[in-house]
């Protein structure tokens, strides 16, 4: 499984990226305006951090428009990855896109027939966002076994990014259904090490250890 971080916070990225646990970057227009930078500005420098996939998203809604900011934020680096609304427009860009040899994560996935919509467009990734899903009272994680199954029916290529991810329970399930990659906040990737136990264990050792009057080295 491919581990992406969800901010456009280059300080967190650096320090995620420093353990070799980053394999791409997903922003969007909330975390640009979090950032306070320009978003040309902002790409840039995560670009330049990460070798994985930077996922960079248009604000147009029309094809044309699209396909225009596309351009732009395509000659930013070239591990950007175009990110596009499930729309009807988002659809046809994404297929133009990817024709062009680009890559593109489609977002803002809701249902199985949105992905299967996507995969048909050429999408590199889909988004299904299992945090959302489960504040309408469904299930996020149904979802993706969904979207696994369809894909796995007929071989596409498309990756299934899951998105929306607020806890390590998130994580552990999205592996353990298939899912391609998982994009969370540096938090909640930072929690995965986490475990009482470990801490527990470690906590003894060291104290056996001073006991001992010993050096390493």
């Amino acid at each position: 499984m491919k581990f992406f971080v969800d901010t456009a916070d280059v300080k967190d990225i650096r320090e995620l990226n420093d353990l070799g646990l980053l394999d791409g970057v997903t922003t969007n227009p909330s975390l640009i305006l979090k950032s306070g930078g320009s978003i040309a500005e902002v790409t840039k420098e995560i670009c330049s951090i990460v070798e994985g996939p930077v996922s960079a998203e248009v604000v147009a809604v029309e094809y044309d428009e699209m396909m225009r900011e596309a351009d732009f934020l395509s000659k930013i680096a070239d591990n950007v990855c175009i990110k596009l609304p499930l729309t009807l427009d988002g659809l046809k860009a994404c297929r133009s896109i990817t024709g062009d040899g680009r890559k593109v994560n489609v977002t803002l996935c809701f249902s199985a027939n949105q992905a299967l919509l996507a995969a048909k467009a050429g999408a590199t990734f889909i988004s299904p966002f299992i945090g959302r899903v489960d504040d309408m009272g469904l299930d996020g994680m149904e979802l993706i076994q969904e979207i696994r199954q369809i894909y796995d029916n007929y071989d596409f290529n498309t990756e299934i990014l899951a998105a929306s991810i607020r806890t390590v329970n998130h994580v552990k399930e999205a592996a353990l259904i298939g899912a391609d990659v998982i994009t969370a906040p540096p938090a909640t990737l930072k929690a995965l090490v986490k475990h009482p136990l470990t801490d527990k264990g470690l906590e003894t050792f060291l104290a056996d250890w001073a006991k001992t009057g010993q050096k390493i080295g």
